[in-house]
Parts: C-alpha cells; structure tokens; sequence
C-alpha cells in the first residue's frame, strides 16, 4: 500500500513542477494564458508575482521528493504530511480568493495522497 501512496504523492509532486514551469516561464505564453484565462496585458502586469508564486510550488515539490527520497521511514512520513498538508491548505486559500478550480487542481490531489499517505 505504501508504494500506491508514494506513487500519487510522486505525481503531486510533478504537477507542483508543472504549476512552476507554466507560472515561471510560460505565463505570458500561449499555454499560460489559456490554462489562467489570462489577458496578455494582465498576464504581463502579474509576471513577477506569478513566478513567486511558481517558486513556492517548486519548493512544494522539493519537499515532496525529499520525504519520498528520506531513508528514514517515520521522518520521510512526517516530511510528505507537512508538504501535502501545506499544498491542501494552498489549495484551499487560492480556491476561496481566486479561482475554485484551484481546489480540485490542487488541493484535491494533495488531499488524496495524504488520505493514501495515511492509510499506508
């Protein structure tokens, strides 16, 4: 069970690098646009702010790898806990002041590698 629970953890952790290389590099580029339903003039004020913003997710995941890469089972599951539940609480912050669809992005997936996390 362990190993379905680092999976899904593993995959969170990728789509954080994702949200980095799209809110990093690609936010005033086509893909970035549309996956923010962005204007390029507001894409293009936002730009710093959002690679900020794509920063935190990499080191969301950074933690994320970390605790699946820690060789001590009992601190490895202490380091995936704290990262989940701060992306869980991200999610959660940017659905109610942004967008809801940053709940089912990114908190939902979080939640469900921690629920998974848990029963292992």
């Amino acid at each position: 069970m362990i190993w379905i629970a680092n999976l899904v953890v593993a995959l969170v952790a990728a789509l954080h690098v994702y949200f980095l290389i799209l809110e990093m590099f690609l936010w005033t580029r086509p893909l970035g646009l549309k996956t923010f339903r962005n204007s390029i003039e507001k894409a293009t004020d936002s730009a710093v702010l959002a690679a900020n913003q794509g920063l935190y997710n990499g080191f969301l995941a950074a933690g994320l790898v970390w605790g699946l890469i820690h060789g001590t089972p009992d601190f490895a599951f202490q380091i995936k806990t704290f990262f989940l539940l701060c992306m869980i609480v991200a999610g959660i912050y940017g659905a109610a002041t942004v967008s809801r669809r940053i709940l089912y992005v990114q908190a939902a997936p979080a939640a469900l590698a921690l629920i998974l996390l848990w029963l292992a």
